[in-house]
């Protein structure tokens, strides 16, 4: 809790006592300049006075003004004071029957008289603190402010609540066009945002360029964003972020104890998310509570970007039970501990298991019994796992299929599984690993809406599985944008393995909460659900347009203030073991159906037969236990036979 300053606040009340000390005499003179009280009466008359104003001073806080930030309210408030002190002070007189003067107007002329005295003082300790603000603004960085009228107000007023401002605002570029030609305390609004490269270009043929560009709203994204972007870059003007608007808010801190030095404007870089501009769409969060609501969910892979995110969003839907489940001890102690201090009343639990282990994973399903399976656990690292593809082989495909029957033979309501672009038309094992999960899940889900047996037996047909597909997620473990990032901390290079090289990318939080809409349509039974699901159909993200990485490259060293390949060189490195050029969210033979869900497109891969995918997985996986990789690609090919390997990096059909 903020502690008050009691030696400032006592200052400032015998400065006004004093005030209204001298007041007094001087209202009398106007008032009535032949009378003046006996020598007796000032005894208590100018303790009366000042008294009368501390009481009267109370309900505006006058005490506890800062004078040098003193501003409209406070002047008022000072007006009311010195009124309501004046009154208080003649009516003591009444009271009392003391000596008074004959001319009935002097409580008037008293509360002039003191609301000049009171206000001059600190009308010009304003003036001397404007002045300063003034000097140390001519050293000051010049900046360029974007936003609306509110937000470039609210900044323009923190800047002037510090005693050394870092910067100073020469013009405003508005959201709007009807704003232009206006002015925001005195600052000149220039134009629109999307007027930036006209507007700078004239303010460089003036001389008048400034260091910096401010946005000073969140609304500046995307294409409109990009756009400004590529101006400032032109004339190497870098682009921050101001504060939130709780920040900027001079109130919030006008009677604190903070250091009158320490600057609240603290500037943050533009972040390489705020150039997606997804659009936000609508989502059926009561479907979603309804699917999740009351009921054992179990989430693998919890630890990772994915799984940790669906943990989270899960867990605020208000579950029975939330297990999560990961190999890795770390992160599964992070992502248990967040959700222990985000929610604590949540029944939880953090399981170490690895789904590879059939014995352990029926075991631990027969005991939790979840009826809602996220199955977000695989390794997804291109070149990790065709350095070693056996073990992506027996994560990816044999793990997807020991989890998938767990959870039927427990009576589950839904699995989930987490797929991936890689899976279209692949040329890496991770890719194909994930394709043939893909046939699994697709198998499974087809014989529960039919009505048939699963495989092996067992007596809970009805499980659905939902297969979701989609991109990357931006700073996901291992993707990119981390590993620019670290680049960018040692100075560069940033390494992108080809100039063509394209990628589709959205947020981490879209991307689950996309992945829970999914979740709803396919868990239920509803007249809207796309027919595509009955033929073993699979969700497919809208990623929107595929970014160049090079492009995401030069972006971020730009975001740092830098400029590329003078200030950070951009290598190409090659493409690595099966990398592509270009990802693909659809088969050539699965086109993309539209839903009636924003974000949602749904496909219709080619599926086989559970159980003949369940016998091929098995003896993948007997070929990787055993040790013999290339019995168990040769398997793998044959259950995908889309599969063009790029095992050296050096290209194929799909990469081209």
């Amino acid at each position: 809790m903020a502690r008050l300053a009691p030696h400032r606040i006592l200052l400032n009340l015998l400065l006004d006592s004093a005030l209204a000390g001298l007041a007094l005499p001087l209202a009398l003179l106007l008032a009535s300049p032949g009378e003046w009280p006996p020598a007796a009466w000032w005894l208590g008359g100018i303790p009366g006075a000042a008294l009368a104003l501390a009481l009267a001073g109370l309900p505006v806080r006058l005490s506890q003004q800062y004078w040098r930030f003193a501003g409209l309210r406070d002047l008022l408030g000072i007006a009311g004071a010195a009124l309501l002190g004046a009154l208080i002070f003649w009516g003591g007189l009444l009271a009392l029957d003391a000596w008074r003067p004959g001319n009935p107007a002097f409580p008037v002329l008293h509360a002039l008289v003191l609301g000049l005295l009171l206000g001059l003082p600190r009308i010009a300790g304003r003036l001397q603190q404007t002045r300063h603000a003034a000097e140390a603004e001519a050293s000051a960085q010049p900046v360029l402010l974007v936003g609306t009228g509110d937000a470039a107000d609210l900044f323009i007023r923190a800047l002037a609540g510090e005693r050394r401002p870092s910067y100073r605002v020469t013009g405003i570029l508005s959201m709007r066009s009807r704003q232009a030609g206006r002015r925001i305390q005195g600052h000149p609004i220039l134009g629109t945002a999307e007027d930036a490269a006209a507007i700078l270009d004239r303010l460089r043929a003036e001389g008048r360029l400034p260091a910096l560009i401010v946005l000073a709203t969140p609304h500046a994204q995307g294409p409109a964003l990009e756009s400004l972007l590529d101006a400032a870059d032109r004339h190497g003007i870098p682009v921050r972020r101001a504060p939130s608007v709780t920040t900027l808010d001079p109130t919030a801190t006008r009677h604190t104890a903070a250091p009158l030095d320490t600057p609240r404007l603290q500037l943050r870089p533009v972040a390489i998310e705020d150039l997606l501009d997804r659009p936000q769409v609508p989502l059926d969060r009561d479907g979603m509570a309804r699917l999740v609501q009351g009921r054992r969910v179990l989430v693998t892979g919890a630890g990772g970007t994915i799984g940790g995110e669906l943990a989270r969003q899960v867990a605020a839907l208000g579950p029975a039970q939330l297990t999560l489940l990961d190999h890795g001890e770390y992160v599964l102690y992070e992502i248990d501990l967040e959700l222990r201090e985000r929610h604590p009343e949540l029944p939880r639990r953090a399981v170490l298991a690895d789904i590879r282990d059939e014995g352990r994973i029926r075991r631990l399903f027969e005991e939790i019994r979840p009826e809602l399976v996220f199955h977000a656990a695989a390794l997804k690292h291109v070149p990790m796992v065709e350095n070693d593809p056996l073990e992506g082989l027996l994560t990816n495909a044999l793990g997807t299929r020991v989890v998938a029957d767990a959870a039927r033979a427990v009576g589950c309501r839904a699995m989930v599984f987490i797929s991936t672009d890689k899976a279209v038309n692949p040329t890496s094992v991770m890719g194909a690993s994930k394709r043939l999960a893909e046939m699994y899940c697709q198998a499974l889900d087809m014989a529960a809406r039919s009505g048939e047996p699963a495989p092996g037996g067992t007596a809970h047909p009805a499980m659905r599985c939902v297969t979701v597909r989609f991109g990357n997620v931006l700073g996901s473990t291992g993707s990119v944008v981390p590993l620019f990032r670290r680049q960018l901390e040692r100075g560069g290079p940033l390494t992108v393995t080809h100039p063509d090289m394209r990628r589709y990318f959205m947020t981490v939080r879209e991307a689950v909460g996309l992945v829970l809409q999914a979740s709803v349509i396919g868990a239920e039974d509803r007249a809207d659900q796309p027919p595509e699901l009955r033929e073993g159909g699979i969700f497919v993200l809208d990623m929107g347009k595929p970014v160049k990485i090079v492009d995401l490259a030069r972006r971020m060293i730009r975001l740092a203030g830098l400029r590329p390949e003078e200030d950070v060189e951009i290598r190409f490195t090659g493409l690595r073991p099966g990398e592509k050029l270009y990802e693909e969210l659809f088969h050539g033979q699965e086109p993309p159906r539209p839903t009636h869900f924003p974000g949602l497109l749904v496909a219709t891969p080619r599926t086989a037969d559970p159980a003949l995918v369940g016998r091929a997985i098995d003896e993948i996986a007997a070929a990787a236990r055993s040790g013999t990789p290339r019995a168990a690609l040769a398997q793998l090919g044959r259950l995908v036979p889309e599969f063009d390997h790029n095992a050296d990096g050096a290209g194929s059909r799909a990469a081209q």
